[in-house]
Formats: structure tokens, C-alpha cells, sequence
């Protein structure tokens, strides 16, 4: 498989990333099956594993800990801090207490004395990114965690940590995890061209939309339904019109994908990783058939005819629903943000 430059950190990686969301209670629970598809990624040329300490409120770390036992050294491994690990309201977020301890808790899960890369799962605007960032510098400088990175943060959010961390001296983000698919175009505006600018890596997360590009839907045949409608009704819910644009896109990509004798899962794949910003793209399968229908995308080429045709359907930097950008409700927009008391 190709290997990719993760930005400036002069490690390599292969142009898909294991994503480990799905392994643990809110997905696969069964721990060996989940193994042995982390080792299927792993012999297909896959070297780059990301999970977080909130899916499954740890599991998911602690099945890639144990997948990894033998193998860590042929892996490179990206973790991410930030989101409610329990009740306790100091236990989340992006302050120097939390992630100091947090750490400690995902080396012990994930079997390991460092963590490859190291990432701040959303921003809080109410922390000083220069709190932040001098945290995890001093995890950097304990050899605790070798690269840190952003995910989900909008341009202006990036910009800011780099000057903080020129003006400050600390370890700059050297990665940004967002939003893309075909259908979730909004980071081609502003984020992209702001990571290339700071020569980021960048390791896009949902790049099948949430499983609108799976193929799972086609026209005149099955309608919307998962069961993410209950936890994410306005993503996925059919009744709104956002939606069912949304659908029509994927009708419309669909019948692309056939006449390019490409399955909509490689076409969307490849979308992604051909774009000059992207290093990896995050895959989150669950099953053993999930892997093996999306580790053949690495093979594709879109021709600019095609791409052309992607544009046509979905224009660039068009997020078709707003509210997949990643933040539920972009704080900035509501109405206590916007009038004075």
C-alpha cells in the first residue's frame, strides 16, 4: 500500500487509517472479532490506528491494546482527549488537569509507553489554547506522546493555536482530524487550505457520511432508516428536507459509481484521499465485510471527468446538511452569541 507523509512529522502512514469508533459496546462487542479485524487492516498494509478514550468509554482503546500486543512497533497509533468520562464534570475537556490524567489512562488501556499521535477531540473556546497546548507539550517533552494533534476545528481555531504555540514556545498541532465525504464538502473553504498552509497532515473522519455512501441506499429501493436516526435525528433523519437533498445526492452518486464500474464505497473513498490536502482517510468498519469492501479504494483513481461530475452534484465546499460540520449547533450562530444581554 502507498505510503503518505503525515505532514511534517516525517512518519509515514498509509493512505487509510483504521478508525476503532466501532469496536466496543456502540458497535462490534465481541473483543476477538474486533482483533482479528484489526490484524486483516494490518496485514492488508494499514499502518495507522485511530480511537479515542470515549468510544465505549475506553474499550475500544483497550481492544487496540490488546491487538497491538507484538505488533505496537509496526503501528503508528493516534489517540484522542476530550469528551465526558463519566459524571464527574472535571473529567472531560481540554484542560491541563484532564489531560495530564487522561493520558496516563490511555497508555495503561492501549498497552503502550507512548502514544504516536496524541489529539484534542474538539476545541472548547472557553479554555485558553494556550492551557491546552502547554499540557500536551509537556507530554511531548516526557516522551509520553511524540506528535499532537486538532480535530474537528475550524481555520481560525487552527491559526490561533499556531501563533499561540510561535509566540509561546510550544509543540505546534501537527494533524487535523475533520468532517469529509462527497456529501460534506465545507472544510474545502477555509480548513484545508489552512493545513496545507502549515504543511498539517490531515485524516478526515466519516468519509462514507455517517453511512449515506455506503450503498446501503439506492434509488426507488430501500428508504432511510439506521439507527442513528434516534441519536442523530437531524442527520439522519428522513423527514427533514436537508435529508432527503442528501439522499438525492447519494442516487445521483450512485449511478456515477456504476457507470465508472466502481462501487459507491470506492468512489467515495477515493474522492477523499485524492484531494492534495488529505493524507489518510479515517475507516470505521465494524464487520470483517465493512473492512474488506473499503480496503480496495486505495486502488482507485478518479479521472477528472469523474471528479467533474462530483462537482456537479455536489458543489465544493457545500456541506448539504449544515449540522454535519461536525459541531451540532455552531455556537457562534445562536442567539446568546449574537445579542447583547
Amino acid at each position: 500500500m502507498e505510503m503518505r507523509q503525515l505532514g511534517r512529522t516525517g512518519v509515514s502512514v498509509s493512505p487509510l487509517c483504521l478508525g476503532a469508533m466501532m469496536f466496543g459496546a456502540i458497535g462490534n462487542t465481541d473483543h476477538d472479532d474486533s482483533i482479528r479485524i484489526i490484524h486483516r487492516a494490518l496485514d492488508a498494509g494499514i499502518n495507522f490506528i485511530d480511537t479515542a478514550d470515549v468510544y465505549s468509554q475506553g474499550e475500544s482503546e483497550e481492544i487496540v491494546g490488546k491487538a497491538l500486543k507484538g505488533r505496537r512497533d509496526d503501528v503508528v497509533l493516534a489517540t484522542k482527549v476530550h469528551g465526558p468520562m463519566g459524571d464527574d464534570p472535571n473529567h472531560q475537556g481540554n484542560s491541563r488537569r484532564w489531560i495530564i490524567q487522561e493520558v496516563e489512562n490511555s497508555l495503561r488501556r492501549l498497552q503502550t509507553d507512548r502514544i504516536d499521535l496524541y489529539q484534542i477531540h474538539r476545541p472548547r473556546p472557553e479554555i485558553d489554547i494556550d492551557e491546552t497546548l502547554g499540557a500536551l507539550s509537556d507530554l511531548v517533552h516526557q516522551g509520553k506522546v511524540l506528535n499532537i494533534g486538532c480535530s474537528t476545528f475550524q481555520g481560525s481555531q487552527i491559526v490561533e493555536a499556531h501563533w499561540c504555540s510561535e509566540r509561546r514556545g510550544h509543540v505546534h498541532f501537527k494533524t487535523e482530524q475533520p468532517p469529509y465525504s462527497i456529501l460534506v464538502r465545507g472544510i474545502e473553504s477555509e480548513v484545508l487550505p489552512v493545513c496545507e498552509r502549515y504543511g498539517m497532515g490531515v485524516i478526515p473522519w466519516s468519509p462514507l457520511a455517517g453511512g449515506y455512501l455506503s450503498g446501503r441506499w439506492r434509488r426507488g429501493g430501500e428508504q432511510l432508516s439506521s439507527k442513528r436516526v434516534g441519536i442523530l435525528p437531524k442527520l439522519f433523519d428522513p423527514n427533514l428536507p436537508e435529508n432527503q437533498r442528501k439522499l438525492e445526492a447519494v442516487y445521483a452518486l450512485t449511478d456515477l459509481a456504476d457507470e465508472a464500474g466502481l462501487s459507491l464505497i470506492e468512489l467515495a473513498l477515493a474522492f477523499v484521499i485524492r484531494h492534495p490536502a488529505v493524507t489518510a482517510a479515517i475507516i470505521g468498519p465494524r464487520t470483517m465485510e465493512h473492512l474488506e469492501s473499503q480496503l480496495t479504494s486505495v486502488d482507485v483513481t478518479l479521472t477528472d471527468d469523474v471528479l467533474d461530475r462530483i462537482d456537479e452534484i455536489v458543489p465544493p465546499g457545500l456541506n448539504i446538511n449544515p449540522d454535519d460540520g461536525g459541531w451540532p449547533q455552531n455556537p457562534w450562530l445562536q442567539p446568546g452569541a449574537r445579542r447583547r444581554p
